[in-house]
């Protein structure tokens, strides 16, 4: 079942890009299909596989992949729909069902909720498809990342709530320390990962050691009563934002390629396993006495409610936006005069209040902090969210193999349970295939902003510009250094060709001064993602294209 599974995976893939269809969903269909064969047998996955064992490194590959810039400008968005949406979506689905369904309680109408509330960190991988804008890719995944922690953390309290009383208090100290412990546990193993990571030479070792990352980040965080997720999650961001520091362009080739690889096949393996347990869960439910008509029903009220309560909730979203948008651009002029008046020695005002500075460099990081802040502005007006932008944003939200791990936790003396595993499968299973299904047409009907082609150009060259100039600047610094002095004055003769090895070793101190400029321009948060991501990425190609020439 193992070899036919990876063959699938494999094949899925090559079919999605010729029929236009998300591998995803092929695996879905296909495991539904497989499922209903009489001669296949019942498949049944313990859901600690998927939380604890798929779960971490993909959510760690995609905090490696995140532009952290990004991140952070969207953070309050993302922290809105991760925690916020969560629990409204929970209370709302939680009562609408406590009041159909007898037998089913509040509390167990809570667990069904917060299961269906966390949308799914694979499932908007489909997003990225599509060519929307970067900042509605960027405010979905970070909401896939962050919201699992919240769903799991009300889902606990749920389930304790149904042997004994659970304080609102009492679910939200829960969520804080989950979240902290997270958080702290995240940035040291991120932080350790990559010293460690950079005193390894050999590319292979390096891989097998980030593929222990995100299990060594949340195995010790749920030890601790934290989110292992979460601190997956920390731990890649750190890491992504760390590696063109600590690593050689090797070691991120070698973890780009091989991640690539982790993913396509996890991230198969997931919606395959979602298919392949269609007819466990009916089973499940027939063994108990359950309805499958009855079943189908409350799913179908359960995902109309899911796109209700977020788009009810996105759409105050995208007010609150404009307005900070407009507050913020009103502030730019402000913040651009106040970079003129700041003078070593001189007081300035700004504001009301008044400051000085004595100190040179100090002076320096104030006016570096204001530019940033700028250039925050510059990318909220650039990239507003706006009501077609929100439409997506809802719309995109699917539910996925989260939703059916969460479900299968739950404890088997709970009432109905079977029927809240079967609802949970099948919102997952119709959230994927309608709302996955119909995304690329939605977004061709809404249309939403898109990256302007001619912008990324203009970024790209301003670049190469930058990148030409850290490159003479090597030039010019070594002129009189005999080794440069040398290789100049053989290259004015033609009778003598210069030595390939002293070609090597300038070039390869301009691709470090090179890179440096784009450590800098990633620090200015001017450029786009993208453009600086894939010049650097080039230059990772050419030095190793020249450190190979050279072994």
């Amino acid at each position: 079942m193992g070899v036919v599974a990876l063959v699938a995976i494999a094949v899925a893939s090559m079919l999605s890009d010729r029929i236009r269809v998300a591998a995803p969903l092929v695996l879905v269909v296909v495991g539904l299909l497989v499922s209903l064969v009489p001669a296949v047998p019942r498949v049944e996955v313990d859901p600690e596989w998927i939380l604890a064992g798929i779960l971490p490194p993909l959510l760690f590959s995609s905090a490696v992949s995140m532009p952290a810039m990004d991140f952070r400008r969207d953070f309050g968005v993302i922290s809105g729909l991760s925690v916020l949406l969560v629990v409204a979506s929970t209370a709302v689905i939680g009562v609408v069902l406590h009041l159909l369904v007898p037998g089913l309680g509040l509390a167990g109408g809570f667990a069904l909720g917060a299961i269906l509330s966390p949308t799914d960190a694979v499932a908007t991988s489909i997003v990225r498809r599509l060519g929307v804008a970067p900042r509605i890719t960027t405010v979905l995944d970070g909401e896939s990342l962050l919201n699992d922690a919240t769903a799991l953390v009300v889902l606990r309290a749920a389930i304790a709530a149904t042997a004994v009383s659970v304080s609102v208090g009492g679910v939200f100290a829960d969520f804080a320390i989950a979240v902290v412990v997270a958080v702290v546990v995240g940035l040291v193993v991120g932080k350790i990962g990559l010293i460690v990571r950079a005193r390894v030479r050999q590319a292979p070792v390096s891989t097998v050691l980030s593929f222990v990352l995100p299990f060594a980040a949340s195995v010790p965080a749920e030890q601790l009563g934290g989110s292992g997720l979460v601190a997956a999650v920390v731990a890649g961001l750190v890491t992504g934002q760390g590696a063109i520091k600590y690593l050689s362009p090797q070691n991120r080739l070698a973890d780009r390629q091989n991640w690539r690889t982790v993913e396509l096949v996890l991230e198969g393996a997931i919606f395959l396993i979602m298919g392949l347990e269609l007819t466990t869960v009916v089973a499940d439910l027939r063994d108990d006495g359950g309805s499958v008509l009855r079943g189908v029903g409350l799913a179908a009220l359960a995902l109309a409610l899911t796109i209700l309560v977020r788009a009810a909730f996105v759409t105050p979203l995208i007010g609150i936006q404009s307005r900070y948008a407009r507050r913020s651009e009103n502030l730019r002029p402000q913040l651009e005069g106040m970079g003129e008046k700041v003078v070593v020695g001189e007081s300035f005002e700004f504001r009301g209040r008044t400051g000085k500075f004595d100190d040179p460099e100090r002076a320096e990081r104030f006016r570096n902090r204001l530019q940033l802040k700028i250039a925050d502005i510059d990318y909220l007006l650039a990239e507003p969210i706006k009501v077609r932008e929100g439409a997506v944003i809802v719309w995109a939200g699917m539910r996925g193999a989260v939703t059916l791990a969460a479900a299968q936790t739950l404890p088997e003396d709970m009432p109905l349970r079977s029927l809240l595993v079967f609802v949970a499968f099948l919102v997952a299973s119709a959230s994927l295939l309608i709302q996955g299904g119909t995304l690329a047409w939605f977004v061709r009907l809404v249309r939403p902003s898109a990256p302007d082609p001619e912008e990324l150009a203009a970024e790209r060259h301003e670049l190469e510009a930058r990148m030409r100039v850290a490159g003479i600047e090597v030039m010019e610094r070594y002129r009189t250094h005999p080794l440069i002095a040398e290789f100049l004055e053989r290259t004015a003769d033609e009778a003598q060709r210069p030595d390939p090895a002293d070609f090597r070793r300038l070039r390869l101190e301009m691709i470090e001064a090179q890179r440096e400029t784009l450590i800098i321009a990633r620090g200015e948060g001017v450029f786009a993602a993208s453009a600086l991501t894939v010049a650097l990425e080039n230059l990772d190609a050419e030095q190793i294209s020249i450190e190979l020439r050279g072994d």
